[in-house]
């Protein structure tokens, strides 16, 4: 019998990949402003509660990490309180909860991928709001899978990294960008089919906290060059000539963001049985894929 999965959060990057591949795997109701309002907790109890669903997908946070700084209280809002409603609800239904969180809970001063176990040290309000949700997860819902994920970009949506590269590489020559932050770029398709693999092997003994990145490690520089080398080869309209390599120092943001964001994957790849593709080869395809569905 299809399981009745219940998608918060179906109009970003990550939600919008999810809503297309999960109905293969169960019985689908997606939700999103203005049907849920994740800074109005009553919304998101009345949704959760008329539905009844075996297993809830949270792909809704408050992402807007420099903006964070100045709405603390909207962001833990949506990040830490709207997870500790989702998960009492979850805990009373005995349902299954997928969250998604982020790299950024670390400090980022380490040299080695972290792993899930590792000490988090959030450096700014959207980190510190993201682990809050986190905890709150754990400590009501027995039944849980926090999937920290980082550097994530894809078709949908128009603020990812590789979208706001390509828009600013086709309109000027030269581009500034950061190459002392150290990360694992992933495309959210990726992710989707990962949670959707996922959901088939759900049971309490695998509830717990889980990375999942594509692999590899590169800078924001490298990605740039990257975006640029492969959009280059698929025919991308490019002005753009030289791509300047600066410091963190030199582009100061509200946010502090970690230097060394790099995840381990091994405990998700035990449970997949195979280790994430390559974030360059991914990049490549969603590149490929963008370029077909723009029709250009």
């Amino acid at each position: 019998m299809s399981k009745s999965i219940l998608l918060i959060g179906n109009n970003g990057q990550l939600g919008k990949e999810l809503q297309q591949i999960l109905p293969d795997y169960g019985n689908i109701i997606s939700v999103a402003r203005p049907t849920v309002d994740l800074a109005q907790p009553d919304t998101l109890r009345n949704v959760i509660r008329s539905k009844q669903p075996q297993i809830i997908i949270n792909a809704a946070a408050y992402t807007a990490v420099d903006k964070a700084e100045s709405e603390a209280e909207l962001a833990s809002a949506i990040n830490a309180t709207a997870p500790l409603i989702i998960a009492q609800e979850s805990q009373k239904l005995g349902a299954f909860l997928i969250h998604i969180s982020t790299d950024y809970v670390f400090d980022g001063n380490g040299c080695r991928p972290y792993q899930e176990t590792y000490t988090t040290n959030p450096l700014s309000v959207y980190g510190k709001t993201k682990l809050a949700g986190e905890e709150a997860i754990r400590e009501t819902c027995t039944y849980h899978l926090i999937l920290r994920t980082a550097w994530v970009y894809g078709i949908f949506g128009k603020s990812n990294f590789v979208k706001t590269m390509l828009r600013l590489g086709a309109e000027r020559q030269e581009l500034r960008v950061v190459a002392d932050q150290i990360g694992s770029p992933t495309w959210a398709q990726d992710i989707a089919i990962v949670i959707a693999e996922i959901i088939p092997q759900l049971t309490p003994k695998i509830s717990g906290t889980y990375h999942y990145t594509n692999s590899g490690v590169a800078s924001w520089y490298d990605f740039a060059v990257a975006i640029f080398e492969e959009a280059q080869q698929l025919g991308f309209p490019l002005k753009v000539e030289r791509i300047v390599p600066i410091t963190t120092a030199e582009y100061p943001t509200p946010a502090r963001r970690p230097a060394y964001s790099v995840l381990a994957c091994e405990k998700i790849s035990a449970i997949l049985g195979t280790y994430p593709p390559h974030w360059r080869q991914r990049l490549r395809q969603m590149l490929t894929d963008l370029k077909i569905g723009n029709g250009a």
